[in-house]
This record gives C-alpha cells, structure tokens and sequence, in this order.
C-alpha cells in the first residue's frame, strides 16, 4: 500500500489535485481511497456527492470519505479524559488542576491521523490519497506523534503514574499508556518510512508561496518525512500570437511564473508537475479525469525520479571527533537555530522544532562549530573519549 499526502498553502488547489490524482489511480486499475482530513471540507464537492466518515464508493475501485475530527473527539477522548481525571484526583490532585492535565495538545489532528491509519486498513487498498489540511496544520499533524510521545513521558512519568494508581486502576492505567505508546510509534513508523508515504506538495508559482514550499520541504526533512512530489498549480495560459492588451498581460505574467519555477526547479531535485489555470472549475469525475491527464500525462502518479531520501542524520570521523550532517534542505533565509539539551539536539528551523537524540557516540562530544552547505548542517563534535 502506499499513501500520498497532498498539502500545501490554503487556496492553491490541494484538494481538487488529490482527488485528480486519485481518479487516475482508481482509472489505472488500482482500488483507491481519497480521505480530506482538512477540517474545512471541499472534497465532497470536488466530486460533486455527498460523503461521510466511512468509504464510499464513487466510482470503480475509486471510495472517497471525510474525517469529522469533531465527532471523533466527542466519541473517542471523553471517556479517556474522564478516566485520567479519576486517576489524578485520587492521586489528590485538585479537580481544576486534574481538568487542565488532561487537556492534550493537537488532539484534534492526532485523532485525525489515527482515523486514517484506521481507515487504511479497513480494506485491500492499493493507495490511499490524503487531502490535508493547509501547510501549517499538515506540519502540526506530521509532527504530533512525537510531540504527543514526549508530552505524555514529561507529564504522567511511568514512575509517577505507578506510584499514583493503585489496585485494578493502577495496571489499567498503565496498559492504556504502554498502547497509547505503541500507537505513536506506529504512526510515526508508517509517516517516515518513504516505501509507503510521500508528500505532494501543492503551490502556485508565486514568489511568496514558492518560499513557504521552501520552507515547508525543510520542516518536513526535518521530521524524516519524504516529499517525492511538487505540482505547481494554475499557470497562466501562454499567449501564443495572439496581440492587444489580454496577451500582453498572459505573456507578462507568464513570463514571471516561468521565472520563479526555474527558481524553484533549481534549488531542489524533486520532481515538479505543472497544470494551467483552467476556465471552468474541475467538477466531477470527467472534469478531475481530464485534469489527471495534463499534470500527469502518460506517467504513473505513483512514480518519482528522486531516489530514497538520505537518513537524517549522517555521521563520519574526522581527526580527533566527529562530524554529523543534517540533512535539511535549507535557503539564504533560512532561520537556524540549534541547542543542546542533554543527550538530544534540539534543531529550530523557521520556527519548527525537533528534539533529535544524538547518536551514542557523539554523546561524550561537546559541538565546536556548525556551518551550512548544501546538503543541510554540518556539526563538528570536538573531545575526547575517556
């Protein structure tokens, strides 16, 4: 099976490209899923029918859904909160206090990516195309097994927990977070592994769009998720010889779209598709059918030309240390920054945090230097081993 990601700054068109994408993997012979987990939901219209939280089928080998994030924290988390505010009052804490603890940070999205992960395997999908949210929320969603793994670990600590609850309610307790632990890893697992997932990153060739791309691909490298794809939507259309005032304007703005993908193309090796502005919105099945034919052509939606994603973190000797490269797309404007935090460093960039554990043979090095080149930081770790 295989998942695809699409996301990218709100308004350039993600949703109606993921559900072309997924016409013509369906057309291709393969069963396919397209899930919106974009708490504003276009997709249902996209295809012009109704959809709800489980599959439906829309045409042959072709199912669409929805994820209600609401509902799915209305069913699934008040119960667990009622239970966890149980185990912290009788531990003593205060009931207003006991209310704010339970309280988890992106619950909304971490439900969210449960239910597809829950909805991929409710049948022999081939692929699974994901409408996200926009970029920021995607962001978010990508990083939540991690973040919810380390919030969990700092405030209900095992030793804590086991020392608060008691009897039945202790060994519950404590199976519920060995489970809830179990499941991040999952999740994190299937999201970084690039066999199974990649990122469609959408955009419009805008200088100001084209940077936050930039920006994304980094946050993203950050996180050891694999973009295998970019689709730069709504190109003008090219004026060919045609005259007056219209054409003068398709040529100018044309010719600065065309500007800003040379741009684009040349910073990065990953594969970049184009679709041109179209007069009438992409509607139904036939519409989104024809729209798969112009940004793919002949090809394989599933196919790349960019080979597995270097790890994140590459390590070499060099004299009397070592040298560990991160492997992030950066830019010019790229805000860095790095700290370390006992045996993690923590790495900042344009405002996108990651607590990454160092290797254990860089833990007694102390870092000497950080330079950028182009393939990401370069840490120059100096010491000695006793």
């Amino acid at each position: 099976m295989r998942i695809l990601l699409f996301t990218g700054k709100g308004g350039v068109g993600k949703t109606t490209l993921a559900a072309a994408t997924a016409v013509r993997l369906a057309g291709r012979g393969r069963e396919t899923l397209v899930v919106s987990t974009d708490p504003a939901h276009s997709l249902a219209d996209a295809f012009g029918t109704r959809l709800t939280g489980e599959p439906s089928l829309v045409d042959t080998r072709l199912h669409a859904a929805h994820v209600d994030t609401r509902g799915l924290v209305d069913s699934a988390w008040d119960e667990l909160r009622a239970q966890l505010r149980a185990v912290l009052a009788g531990a003593g804490v205060d009931e207003l206090d006991a209310e704010e603890l339970t309280v988890v940070p992106g619950l909304d999205e971490l439900l969210a990516l449960t239910e597809v992960a829950r909805l991929a395997k409710t049948d022999n999908w081939d692929t699974v195309v994901v409408d996200c949210g926009p970029t920021a929320e995607t962001l978010r969603l990508l990083a939540l097994p991690d973040a919810i793994a380390t919030y969990l670990q700092r405030a209900f600590p095992a030793r804590s927990v086991r020392g608060m609850v008691s009897g039945v309610g202790r060994q519950g307790w404590v199976d519920a977070v060995t489970r809830l632990a179990a499941h991040l890893a999952e999740l994190r697992d299937l999201l970084a592994d690039p066999q199974v997932t990649g990122v469609r990153l959408v955009l419009t060739p805008e200088r100001l769009v084209v940077a936050e791309s930039k920006r994304t691909l980094a946050a993203l490298a950050l996180r050891d998720i694999r973009v295998d794809g970019m689709i730069a939507n709504r190109l003008v259309p090219k004026a060919g010889m045609r005259r007056g005032p219209a054409a003068t304007w398709l040529r100018t703005r044309r010719g600065e779209q065309d500007e800003v993908l040379a741009e684009l193309r040349a910073s990065t090796p990953i594969e970049l598709h184009v679709v041109e502005h179209r007069a009438a919105e992409p509607v139904g099945l036939e519409a989104l059918a024809s729209l798969a034919d112009e940004l793919y052509g002949r090809s394989d939606p599933l196919g790349s030309s960019v080979s597995r994603p270097p790890s994140l973190l590459q390590i070499r000797p060099e004299g009397a240390g070592y040298v560990l490269r991160v492997a992030i797309p950066l830019t010019e404007q790229s805000d860095v920054d790095l700290a370390r935090i006992g045996d993690d460093l923590a790495i900042t960039v344009d405002g996108m945090r990651r607590l990454v554990p160092l290797p254990a043979v860089l833990r007694r090095y102390e870092v000497a230097d950080a330079s950028v080149d182009g393939d990401g930081l370069l840490l120059q770790f100096a010491g000695t081993t006793p």
